[in-house]
């Protein structure tokens, strides 16, 4: 199997687990299903980079379609949980217009870098501690799922029919809608993060000041 297929493959779990999320009527089986499918979605994000190192797979197309992944995986479940009323319409805007504006300016530094002869990696230790380190990623990564699952769980619940639901919880379980919610926010947080390196290397495309033979170029992030 090649990474590309791997993403292929991540990106119609996720596309099963929304659909399911959705499924009416709601029956408890059918959200854990959509649950165990959002921890595969998550998990199937390394799995292709892997396969690319280890078999020597990895192409410039496929480093692109794997950051295009993503884009579609958390903007699916960000948009289907800000449906139903988990979260604010805000953050799958949040994460579309950032994801938006840090790949533009991933593309237009990556023609430059090829101009100027550079090698299109941040130059800052903060930058690349930030974007380009394996820490980042696995932590970025942990989050999301954490995130998804716990507002996958909480949506669960509430499709729980009356009956069972009053059977199961006098209320609903303030403690995990809290969590749900202090998640969500560190997601966001850190996605306002890692886009800061892209966002200030790219500021002299904005001011329109020339690029000189040192120009460092934007480093691709994820």
């Amino acid at each position: 199997m090649t990474p590309n297929q791997v993403t292929l493959i991540r990106i119609f779990v996720a596309v099963l687990a929304v659909a399911l999320f959705s499924f009416r009527p709601h029956l408890f089986a059918v959200d854990l299903a959509a649950l165990l499918l959002t921890v595969l979605a998550i998990a199937l994000d390394g799995v292709d980079g892997y396969v690319a190192r280890t078999r020597g797979l990895a192409t410039a197309f496929g480093a692109k379609f794997d950051i295009l992944g993503d884009r579609v995986v958390e903007n699916l479940f960000f948009t289907c949980f800000a449906a139903s009323g988990l979260i604010s319409l805000w953050v799958p805007v949040l994460f579309f217009a950032r994801g938006a504006l840090t790949d533009f300016l991933r593309g237009f530094a990556r023609r430059a870098a090829d101009e100027c002869e550079q090698n299109g990696m941040l130059k800052t230790g903060w930058g690349r501690s930030l974007v380009a380190s394996q820490t980042s990623r696995a932590s970025y990564a942990v989050l999301k799922c954490a995130c998804f699952c716990n507002l996958g769980l909480l949506l669960s619940i509430r499709h729980l029919p009356a009956a069972q639901f009053a059977q199961w919880f006098a209320a609903e379980p303030t403690w995990l809608l809290a969590t749900a919610q202090a998640i969500t926010l560190a997601t966001v947080i850190f996605c306002i993060l890692r886009a800061l390196p892209i966002l200030w290397q790219g500021r002299r495309y904005f001011t329109g000041r020339p690029r000189g033979p040192k120009t460092v170029a934007v480093v691709a992030s994820r």
